[in-house]
């Protein structure tokens, strides 16, 4: 398949085959917004279900407390639930 023809998401599954990403660097390869990226990889994930990859997340992580307990792994927290920090560094996905 040429590359023109691969959908958003296959190109998006194919860049987590690659390496991993956060949806911020997702979004800039891909000329997306971070929010749609995750909306993408929601779907990506239902993809690789039952296959014999997964998909992997690293949670969201406060920089000042640590905390990463996130209830929605797929999610862009705006800020921490404990320490109400904005500081929140970005889940990282993968497809191993």
């Amino acid at each position: 398949m040429r590359e023109a023809d691969e959908t958003t998401r296959q190109k998006l599954a194919d860049a987590l085959r690659a390496e991993p990403a956060t949806p911020s660097e997702l979004a800039t390869q891909l000329d997306l917004t971070p929010h749609a990226v995750v909306r993408h990889v929601e779907h990506v994930s239902r993809s690789v279900d039952g296959t014999d990859e997964q998909l992997l997340v690293a949670p969201p992580t406060c920089r000042d407390c640590g905390f990463d307990g996130y209830d929605d792994l797929l999610n862009l927290p705006s800020r921490c639930p404990e320490c109400k920090s904005e500081s929140i560094d970005e889940p990282t996905f993968t497809i191993e």
